[in-house]
């Protein structure tokens, strides 16, 4: 009770000095509500210096994806909020996270569809907070504003992620953004930091008839690699609770660290050659429009270790151990595309992508030879559609690779259909091959066992999906998706059992591999939430199931989430709170295993991890433009078993209580 009046005086504490609106309050929504907001045409606003104050609501401030859908500012506080007030700024629903912010989160759900259509560098375990070129957004305001992010961190750090925005002229807007944070963590050599810059510009010409977008981003994204428990003993049987104080639990490293440094250059610019001024929506008029996408991207993934371990094997190359991988790409597509009242929207594009990922030296062994290099180009051709019939929305992309090695082909089409106000159906088919991260395919070590070259022997990995889902007020989200895969790629330990009886460790022994018998997925999600009065039960539940002759593509077969919260108006209405428990738990598996050395995520099939709960007990409070979290996490871990990991010898976090603010300012 102590706690809880602490909490509500410091929520008073800040509606007294929150700051005046400089615009209308925006219309509350429905917490049930699972759709985003209106998605509208990015010519239907204009940012007009000259606009009356008293005329702009919350409707003149929109942010614009990649994928050129616009959506509304949305300074409500709901359930969903909640859910994406972390380190990714995401849900994250399908992941677990390690015990310190800024770790790699082990996955929980897999989707096969929407996946990137070239190769990426790897690490994908520390890539998670990288900001892809999809992840960038751009803006139109009616007038300057900022959007900062504050949450605090585990043991001497901060998290901000801050963001200033603001139309220069009539239909010229920048932005800047930065997110950073540090983290000691409560384990030793655990600490993690990033910073991650990006800014943007939005431009259209008076006449519409030429527009162009781009933006700049360069990330860092550092952290101690302690690979995990050395001895688990110290955290599940600690009777007398010496090692309650996590600082003094045993971990392998003591002088090991990795990096992915990245730093991008993009713009996407669009000329309507023939055709009316472009209207809010392009069934309305015909024209013709060319356009050309430029990205140049350069990419590094680091290991480094002061000196060797026999964890990763006893043979080395040098000491200290400095393992570098880098990947440079340019992008460049022009496209074609025809507006008509009667098609829609229909275009073609040819593209052209150069790719160089290479290591600093030429292995020669007994064995044979590791390149240092793999480098080509890529040509390819496709094409776009786009139109709605009355209620009826098709949307198609298709790539087709006419020269290279790395892709072969891609198709991904959706339609959907809105019964009514309340109701929509979706289906879609997915398509595509391509061959594995360049890290399955050629990798470089100063230790001698992770030395490999694949790309003549692996082939493309083939993904087939069909998806459907049911959007409904009444009834729930349901979303299914069933995924066949060929050729599927993974990393696993190759240890035999004379190594295993040697003490030799597993870790050493991890190479990417390929199944070569299909992988059938089925993924079905749910989400409800079912309220009477002031109180509402949020549910979110992943059934999956995998059919595979080996033991490969490892998930929880259910994952489950229930989040039971009070919402109302308090204090004369000048404050809106949200408070109550949220339970996750999935089912036991065998959960991958975690490389430090690679970056990456491997199979295990030895042992069983899951089958525990999270309990995290949340106030979250809005005034004016101000969203306020406060979180007890993982509050069971007081008085629970100590069997919660968030991958073999990583523990998931204990009870910690951490608060913040989403803050928008408005000029």
């Amino acid at each position: 009770m102590k706690f809880l009046l602490i909490a509500l005086f410091f929520f008073t504490g800040i509606s007294v000095f929150a700051q005046q609106d400089s615009i209308p309050a925006p219309i509350a929504q429905d917490s049930l509500e699972k759709k985003p907001p209106k998605v509208l045409n990015e010519a239907e606003f204009d940012a007009s210096p000259s606009q009356a104050l008293d005329s702009i609501t919350i409707k003149d401030y929109k942010m614009i994806s990649y994928s050129r859908d616009t959506i509304l500012l949305d300074t409500s506080l709901t359930i969903l909020k909640e859910y994406k007030y972390n380190y990714l700024r995401k849900d994250d629903f399908e992941v677990m996270p390690f015990a310190n912010i800024g770790q790699p989160y082990n996955t929980l759900g897999v989707a096969f569809s929407n996946r990137h259509y070239y190769p990426r560098l790897g690490a994908l375990g520390r890539n998670f907070n990288y900001q892809e070129t999809e992840d960038i957004n751009y803006y139109n305001v009616a007038t300057p504003i900022s959007d900062l992010m504050f949450k605090t961190t585990l043991e001497q750090g901060q998290l901000l992620d801050a963001l200033l925005t603001f139309n220069v002229k009539r239909k010229l807007n920048l932005s800047i953004g930065f997110k950073g944070f540090r983290s000691l963590g409560k384990y030793q050599f655990n600490q993690a930091q990033s910073g991650n810059f990006k800014t943007s510009f939005n431009y259209t010409a008076e006449n519409d008839r030429y527009s162009i977008r781009g933006h700049i981003a360069a990330q860092d994204l550092e952290a101690e690699e302690n690979g995990g428990l050395a001895n688990r003993e110290q955290f599940e049987n600690d009777p007398e609770g010496d090692f309650t104080d996590r600082g003094r639990v045993d971990v392998l490293f003591t002088n090991a660290n990795n990096r992915i440094l990245g730093k991008r250059y993009y713009f996407d610019h669009q000329l309507l050659l023939l055709g009316a001024k472009r209207d809010s929506s392009i069934t309305k008029k015909s024209g013709v429009k060319v356009g050309h996408e430029f990205m140049y991207e350069t990419k590094l993934y680091e290991f480094l270790q002061s000196s060797p371990d026999d964890t990763f094997g006893n043979d080395t190359f040098s000491s200290p151990i400095a393992d570098k991988a880098r990947l440079k790409t340019m992008f460049n597509r022009v496209s074609l595309e025809f507006l008509n009242k009667s098609f829609g929207s229909i275009s073609g594009y040819a593209s052209f992508y150069n790719y160089n990922y290479f290591f600093n030296s030429l292995l020669i062994t007994e064995t044979g030879t590791v390149e240092n290099q793999l480098e080509g180009n890529e040509i390819a051709v496709g094409g776009r559609y786009y139109n709605q019939f009355g209620n009826l929305e098709l949307k198609g992309d298709v790539n087709y690779t006419l020269s290279g090695e790395l892709t072969g082909n891609a198709l991904n089409a959706t339609a959907t259909y809105q019964i009514n106000e309340n109701n929509a159906l979706s289906g879609g088919i997915y398509f595509s091959s391509r061959l594995p991260n360049f890290n399955y395919l050629l990798y470089q070590s100063d230790y001698l066992n992770f030395n490999w070259q694949n790309n003549a022997e692996f082939e493309k990995q083939q993904n087939q999906t069909i998806r459907f889902s049911l959007d409904s007020k009444k009834w729930g989200i349901l979303e299914a998706e069933y995924s066949a895969i060929d050729n599927y790629s993974f990393f696993s330990s190759f240890i035999t059992d004379e190594q295993r009886q040697a003490e030799l460790a597993e870790r050493a022994f991890v190479r990417p591999s390929q199944e070569s018998e299909t992988l059938n997925h089925l993924r079905l999600k749910y989400y409800k939430e079912f309220s009477w009065r002031k109180w509402a039960l949020a549910n979110t539940v992943l059934f999956q199931e995998v059919s595979q002759n080996k033991q490969v593509l490892n998930v929880p077969q259910l994952i489950t989430r229930n989040t039971f919260y009070f919402s109302s108006d308090v204090f004369k209405k000048a404050m809106y709170i949200q408070t109550g428990v949220t339970f996750k738990y999935f089912t036991s598996y065998n959960m991958n295993a975690y490389h430090p050395l690679l970056g990456e995520f491997y199979v295990q099939n030895e042992e069983e991890f899951g089958g525990f709960p999270l309990l995290d007990f949340f106030i979250n409070a809005r005034v004016k433009q101000t969203r306020i979290y406060l979180k007890a996490e993982h509050f069971n871990s007081l008085f629970s078993e100590p069997i919660y990991y968030a991958a073999p010898d990583y523990p998931y976090r204990d009870f910690v209580i951490r608060f913040g603010l989403v803050w928008n300012f408005f000029s």
